[in-house]
C-alpha cells in the first residue's frame, strides 16, 4: 500500500504542477472564454463542433484538472484510511481536497458568471495552496521508510516566526503578479527595474497598470531581499544541517530564478515560454517554503511536549 501512495503522490504533485502551468497559460493566452459561458461542458457540449486554439487550451485545462481531482480524492482517502495515525495526514488529506475543490469553484463561477479581475487573481494563489497541501502528503509518505527523515532538525523559534512570515508574504507577491496579468499590465512598464529606467521616480505619470506592475516588482524584490538574508542566517545557524543547508540553497536558487524569469518577461516581450517558466519557479519555491513550515511546526511541537529551553533545543541539528 505504502508503495501505492508513493506512487499516486508522485502523480498527483506532477499533475498538479500541469494544473498550475495550464491555468497560467489559460491566462496568459487569454483562453478563459475558449469554452465560452458554459461548465463543465464546453460551449454547451461535451464534444464541441467547432474547435479553435483557444478552445483546445481551456478544454485541455479542464481536463487535466478534472483528472488530478479524482487522483488527489483518492490519495488522500487512502492517505487517512491507512497512515492517518501520522500527525499531519488527516489535515493535508481534508485540506489538499478543500483547495482543490475551491479552486474550480471559482474557475467554474468565472467561467460561467464573469469577475473582476482582483477576485481572479486570488484564483493562482489558491492552486499554490492546493499544490503545497499535496506536495506535503508526499513527502509525509516517503518519510514513511525514513528514506526522508527530518525528525531530528529543530528550527529555532525566532526562524519558525520568520519562515511563516516569509510564506504569507510569498502569498501577497503572488497575488500581485497573478493582477498584472489579469489586468494585462505585463508590459506596461518597457523597462527594468525600474518602468522608466531614464526616469525612475516620476510617479506622478503612472497609470493605474503601472502602479499595480510597478507594486508587484518592489514586492518581489523585497521577497528576493528577504530570501537571501534569511537564507544567509540559516546557513550561519544550521551548519551542521544538510536539511536547512541544502534545503534553503534550493530555496534561495528559485527565487532567484524566479526574479531572472521576471526580467525575461519585459525583456522577450512577454515570451510565453518565459513566462510559463515564472509560474512553474514560484509554484516550486512555494513548495519549498511549505515544506519548511511543516518542519517548523514539528520542532514548536517538540519544544511543547518537551518542555525544554529553547537554548538547549537550539543544539539539536
Amino acid at each position: 500500500m505504502i508503495k501505492l501512495l508513493k506512487w499516486l503522490s508522485v502523480l498527483a504533485v506532477i499533475g498538479m504542477t500541469f494544473v498550475l502551468i495550464g491555468g497560467a497559460l489559460v491566462t496568459k493566452t487569454e483562453s478563459g472564454d475558449g469554452c465560452g459561458d458554459s461548465w463543465p461542458l464546453c460551449k454547451g457540449e461535451l464534444i464541441p463542433s467547432e474547435i479553435d486554439m483557444e478552445l483546445i487550451i481551456e478544454l485541455s485545462h479542464r481536463l487535466v484538472s478534472g483528472s488530478v481531482g479524482i487522483i488527489v480524492l483518492i490519495l488522500a482517502y487512502l492517505s487517512w484510511k491507512h497512515i492517518g495515525n501520522i500527525r499531519e495526514v488527516k489535515f493535508l488529506s481534508i485540506s489538499s481536497v478543500f483547495f482543490l475543490v475551491l479552486q474550480g469553484l471559482i474557475g467554474a463561477a468565472a467561467v460561467m458568471w464573469g469577475q473582476s479581475d482582483f477576485v481572479l487573481a486570488a484564483h493562482f494563489g489558491i492552486s499554490l495552496i492546493s499544490f503545497a497541501t499535496i506536495f506535503l502528503l508526499m513527502l509525509l509518505i516517503f518519510e514513511i521508510d525514513k528514506k526522508f527523515d527530518a525528525d531530528s532538525l529543530y528550527i529555532k523559534k525566532k526562524h519558525r516566526v520568520e519562515i511563516y512570515a516569509l510564506t504569507i508574504f510569498t502569498l501577497l507577491v503572488v497575488y500581485t503578479g497573478a493582477l498584472v496579468r489579469h489586468v494585462n499590465a505585463n508590459l506596461v512598464c518597457g523597462d527594468w527595474p525600474f518602468c522608466k529606467n531614464t526616469a525612475p521616480f516620476d510617479f506622478s505619470s503612472f497609470t493605474f497598470e503601472q502602479w499595480i506592475q510597478m507594486g508587484h516588482r518592489l514586492f518581489a524584490g523585497l521577497l528576493f531581499i528577504w530570501t537571501l538574508s534569511l537564507f544567509i542566517r540559516i546557513l550561519k545557524d544550521y551548519p551542521k544541517s544538510n536539511i536547512m543547508k541544502w534545503g534553503w540553497t534550493a530555496t534561495f536558487t528559485l527565487i532567484l530564478l524566479q526574479v531572472i524569469f521576471g526580467a525575461l518577461i519585459i525583456f522577450t516581450l512577454l515570451n510565453l515560454g518565459v513566462a510559463l517558466m515564472h509560474a512553474l519557479v514560484i509554484t516550486c519555491y512555494f513548495g519549498m517554503l511549505s515544506y519548511f513550515c511543516l518542519l517548523s511546526t514539528r520542532s514548536a511541537v517538540m519544544a511543547r511536549k518537551n518542555a525544554i529551553p529553547e537554548e538547549a533545543l537550539s543544539n539539536i541539528k
